[in-house]
């Protein structure tokens, strides 16, 4: 039975053009070598290999090779840039503040959470998403050390106003981390654009493998301080020896993301006109979040729980963006911090779009969309 894949803000299906780029560095004929073998031809193929990948994924995002650093993905990219910049400079500069905001990814929230002898500021979002500029001025100071906001919401698709976040910060001397994972192929932008120091990427949320992203640090900024020891690799701030195969995916994935991106924006634009036009119609449903990237949509449901709303779509796949603890089920952080209810969490969903959604996909979704809400709302 045919099902239709609307979870793409979680993971992404890797490109089949992706996979034929790493499966070049896997077998005995193919790079395969330890990169970081500097006695023979095999690890100096790799190496080369590595290098490349690490020249493109900087080109993708304006960025020199220099300031790519390669993690495991953009949860250690936010810890790094967070754990490692405290460490790294807050003695030197005497900061010991960090704001960031209830929205933000569980990665930077709880990164914070867990510092010690740090000041951390958590700023509430306006309803809409938005940071408020007004109550990011006021905690901005001199004890300043960093900013981590990011760049598009994972659970909403808002954008934040970055360039404005990071003039202001800039200016009291502070740094500027961003998550970039959910902005890549669905926006133009350049970490000179943006203004940041620090950003997070990540592969598996642009059709490249998970398991591999990477840490942009601008160059004669900021210092970051390695957080697993073992080698010394990545200039010393990341050790850990370089899965060829998965970085040469990640660049890949971004070359063709960034190759490709005009057409994806416009076409991923008109999907969710489609997906808009048949919730208005529907009636009761209020979007969430100011607009933002295209293949992000987050929507409530008036009296209809967000889990039935899913069983009643068997076929399709969409996230609530709830979390399960034990066994309660919780309502989205992201959404009670722009001022949900409880309830009204419970009964929202993320329906987000990729390179691999077709219009028979769409069709799917929506013809799913009109009967199980009307089929829920009538047993009310």
């Amino acid at each position: 039975m045919k099902t239709a894949y609307f979870d793409n803000a979680s993971t992404t299906p890797v490109d089949k053009r992706v996979v034929d780029k790493m499966q070049s560095c896997l077998s005995a004929d193919g790079t395969f070598g330890n990169p970081a073998s500097t006695t023979h031809s095999f690890g100096w193929m790799a190496s080369e290999e590595v290098e490349w990948a690490r020249e493109t994924v900087a080109d993708c995002i304006g960025a020199g090779p220099g300031e790519i650093v390669w993690t495991s993905g953009a949860t250690e990219s936010d810890n790094l840039a967070i754990r490692g910049s405290v460490q790294a400079m807050r003695v030197s500069t005497g900061r010991t503040k960090i704001i960031t905001m209830e929205s933000e990814h569980k990665a930077v929230i709880d990164t914070c959470s867990h510092l010690d002898d740090v000041n951390v500021v958590i700023l509430k979002p306006k309803p809409s998403g938005l940071v408020c500029m007004d109550a990011l001025a006021k905690v901005l100071d001199k004890d300043t050390l960093l900013v981590s906001i990011m760049l598009v919401n994972n659970e909403t698709g808002v954008v934040q106003p970055i360039q404005t976040i990071a003039r202001l910060a800039h200016d009291v001397g502070a740094f500027v981390h961003s998550d970039l994972a959910q902005a890549v192929g669905k926006l133009q932008w350049t970490v000179d654009q943006l203004g940041i120091d620090l950003g997070s990427l990540s592969a598996h949320k642009v059709h490249g493998p998970k398991g591999i992203g990477a840490l942009y640090v601008r160059r004669g900024r900021c210092q970051v301080a390695e957080q697993q020891h073992g080698g010394k690799h990545e200039r010393g701030m990341r050790s850990g020896t370089l899965p060829a195969h998965q970085i040469v995916g990640m660049a890949e994935a971004y070359r063709l993301s960034k190759k490709e991106v005009y057409p994806e924006i416009q076409r991923l634009d008109r999907i969710r006109d489609q997906i808009e036009e048949t919730l208005e119609d529907l009636g009761g449903i209020q979007i969430n979040g100011k607009r933002g990237v295209p293949h992000i949509l987050n929507f409530t449901v008036d009296g209809v729980d967000g889990e039935r709303l899913m069983a009643a779509m068997p076929r399709i796949a969409v996230s609530t963006g709830s979390a399960c603890n034990a066994a309660t089920v919780e309502p989205s952080h992201v959404l009670q911090a722009m001022g949900l209810s409880r309830q009204q969490g419970l009964s929202s969903i993320r329906v987000s779009t990729g390179r691999m959604t077709t219009e028979d996909d769409v069709t799917m979704l929506l013809d799913s969309l009109r009967h199980a809400i009307s089929q829920l709302r009538r047993s009310a």
